[in-house]
């Protein structure tokens, strides 16, 4: 059985088109997995040479070096890992910024005046404004009055804080443990 000839052209030119096209995907998939890589690998890392070797190696291997781009790339993005450590500052200035009690190292809240734990004192009130002061202050910033403990000596140093203890106070008719 003999085709005819013109069947036989057209057959052949179907073909030629369906391998262009398919050809032209091909092609097309592969650039596009070389620049998704690029894309990637540039919001992972600073470094040009991880840059330039996860490229190299996605576009000599295609699909395979993708798949081993995917295995080796760094697991965070650089948005993620700074993300990470302003959450990481943040938790350090909060620890940091909680007071302890420097008699008992109990945790304390600023406008405490005394330790509940050992009754020592940790800050003062101004006789002015009432404010908490702490105990190093000479003056209150609040309204600018001096703080009679805190002046200075006379020799143009402050007098160091000091850590009292307030004794417990006490009610008549009842008897403390």
């Amino acid at each position: 059985m003999q085709f005819p000839p013109e069947l036989l052209n057209q057959i052949g030119v179907v073909l030629e088109v369906t391998v262009a096209v398919v050809t032209a995907l091909t092609v097309a998939f592969w650039i596009s997995l070389v620049i998704w890589t690029f894309r990637d690998i540039r919001l992972r890392t600073r470094d040009i040479f991880a840059w330039l070797l996860a490229v190299v190696l996605t576009l000599g291997l295609g699909p395979i070096g993708l798949l081993l781009y995917l295995l080796l790339r760094p697991k965070e993005t650089l948005a993620e890992v700074y993300d990470r450590q302003l959450e990481e500052e943040a938790l350090l200035r909060d620890i940091t910024a909680r007071r302890a009690c420097p008699s008992c190292q109990t945790v304390t809240e600023p406008e405490w005046l005394v330790c509940p734990h050992c009754r020592a004192e940790l800050r003062r009130t101004c006789a002015s404004c009432g404010k908490p002061l702490e105990l190093s202050w000479v003056i209150c910033p609040f309204c600018a009055t001096s703080v009679g403990e805190g002046k200075s000596s006379g020799n143009g140093h402050h007098a160091a804080p000091v850590t009292r203890t307030v004794a417990p106070a006490t009610v008549t008719g009842v008897e403390q443990a």
